[in-house]
C-alpha cells in the first residue's frame, strides 16, 4: 500500500511541477492579457476619460497642436512637447528613402506618450507630398477629376484604397484630405483642387472617399469648412466672402453634410471671411462658424484650423502667430495647424493658465482627439 502510495505521490510531482513552472513563466503574459481584456471591455468614451486624467496641462496643451514637421531633431522635439501630430511636407520625403522615412516616423511614435498623428496633404494632383517622388511611387496620385474621367466612382475609390495603404505602409495614419469645396469654373483659386462644380457630384465623391479611408482607418479631413467657393487664396490674402447663407446651405455645405454622414475624422476650417456666418471674422477665428459646424452640422469630431502662417489669418490679427494661435483655440479648433510651435504652444500655455482659455475647453477638444485616436487604432 505505502509503494503505491508513494508511487502515486511522485506521478503528482512529475505533473504538477511542470505545470508550476510554465505557470511561473507565463505569469506576466497572463497579466498583460487581463490588462488588455480590461482595456477592451471599457468604452471609447471610458478610455479616453481615463487618458485625460493621467495627462499634465501642459500635455494636454500640446495634444491640441498639429506642428509643421520640424526640420531638425523632430524626436527629441517631440520627446519634449509631447504633440499631437505632425504634418509633413514634400521637402520631408524628397531626399529620404521609403525605408528611411518609414524609420523615422516610427521614431516619432516611440518618443511619443500617445502616438501621434502623422499627416499629409496627399490630395491628388497637383497637391501631393509622397507620390511626387518615384521611391515612394511610380507616378504621383492623380487629381479627382482626372480619375473620374478614367474610371468614375469606381476608380476614385481604388485610387483611395490605394493611397491609404501606401501611407499607413509608411506610418501616415492621418490625410488632410479630400477637399470637399464646390468651385464655380475653372477660374476659381480652388479649382484644380475640386471634384466637381455641382454640389450634388461632390457630395456623392466626398462620401465615397470617407468612407473608403475609414475601412482602411486612416484618418479623413474634410476642408476648406464652410467652402471655398469663388474666393481668392488665403495664403497671402485676406479674403471677404459675401455670398448668401442660402447659397451655402443649398451648394457649399452639402458635400460636408455627406462627409459627416459617412463618417469623417476631422473637419478642417478656412480663413475666409464668410460674412453670411460672421462679418469680423476668419471662419478659423470665429465661434459663429464652428458653433454652427457643431450644432447645425451636428459635428462632433476634431474640428482643426488651416495653416497658422497664412496671410488671410496672421495679417488679421495684426502679425502675430501667437495670437492667430490663441484666437484659433479661442473660437471652437480642436487643433490647430502650427507653423511656429515654440511661440504658439506658449503663447496657447500661458493663455491657459491665465484663465483667457478655459481649460474644460481644453479638455473637450483633447478628448474629441483621444476619442479619434481610439476609434482609428492610433492608441489603445
Amino acid at each position: 500500500m505505502k509503494k503505491i502510495i508513494s508511487l502515486f505521490l511522485v506521478l503528482i510531482l512529475m505533473i504538477t511541477v511542470p505545470i508550476s513552472a510554465y505557470a511561473e513563466e507565463n505569469t506576466s503574459e497572463t497579466v498583460t492579457s487581463a490588462e488588455e481584456a480590461s482595456q477592451a471591455e471599457k468604452t471609447v468614451d471610458e478610455r479616453a476619460r481615463e487618458i485625460l486624467d493621467s495627462m499634465t496641462l501642459e500635455e494636454k496643451v500640446a495634444q491640441m497642436f498639429m506642428v509643421y514637421m520640424p526640420s531638425k531633431n523632430a524626436t527629441a522635439i517631440q520627446k519634449e512637447y509631447q504633440f499631437g501630430g505632425y504634418l509633413l511636407f514634400a521637402n520631408n520625403f524628397k531626399n529620404n528613402s521609403y525605408d528611411k522615412k518609414q524609420s523615422q516616423i516610427k521614431g516619432y511614435q516611440k518618443a511619443s506618450k500617445i502616438k501621434m498623428l502623422i499627416a499629409v496633404d496627399e490630395e491628388g494632383g497637383i497637391v501631393n507630398r509622397v507620390s511626387l517622388y518615384k521611391q515612394y511611387r511610380s507616378s504621383p496620385f492623380l487629381s479627382p477629376r482626372e480619375l473620374y474621367k478614367k474610371g468614375g466612382y469606381s476608380k476614385i475609390r481604388k485610387d483611395t484604397r490605394e493611397k491609404a495603404d501606401l501611407l499607413l505602409d509608411l506610418g501616415i495614419n492621418t490625410n488632410l484630405a479630400p477637399v470637399a469645396d464646390v468651385a464655380y469654373n475653372s477660374k476659381n483659386y480652388i479649382y484644380s483642387r475640386t471634384f466637381s462644380t455641382s454640389a450634388r457630384s461632390t457630395s456623392k465623391y466626398i462620401k465615397y472617399v470617407v468612407s473608403e479611408m475609414g475601412k482602411k482607418n486612416l484618418v479623413s479631413t474634410l476642408k476648406h469648412f464652410p467652402g471655398y467657393g469663388n474666393n481668392g487664396d488665403t495664403h497671402s490674402n485676406i479674403i471677404h466672402d459675401k455670398r448668401s447663407k442660402k447659397t451655402f446651405e443649398s451648394r457649399d455645405l452639402l458635400p460636408f453634410a455627406a462627409g459627416i454622414d459617412a463618417g469623417c475624422d476631422m473637419i478642417m476650417v478656412s480663413h475666409n471671411i464668410v460674412e453670411c456666418f460672421d462679418k469680423k471674422n476668419p471662419a478659423s477665428l470665429s465661434k459663429k462658424v464652428h458653433n454652427y459646424l457643431r450644432k447645425e452640422m451636428d459635428f462632433d469630431g476634431v474640428i482643426i484650423s488651416d495653416g497658422l502662417g497664412m496671410a488671410g489669418v496672421v495679417d488679421f490679427v495684426g502679425g502675430s502667430k501667437s495670437e492667430a494661435a490663441v484666437r484659433s483655440i479661442l473660437a471652437g479648433n480642436d487643433m490647430i495647424c502650427a507653423n511656429d510651435y515654440k511661440a504658439q504652444y506658449k503663447a496657447v500655455l500661458k493663455a491657459v493658465k491665465s484663465g483667457r482659455i478655459k481649460e474644460s475647453q481644453v479638455n473637450k477638444s483633447v478628448t474629441r482627439i483621444l476619442k479619434l485616436k481610439l476609434n482609428r487604432g492610433i492608441i489603445k
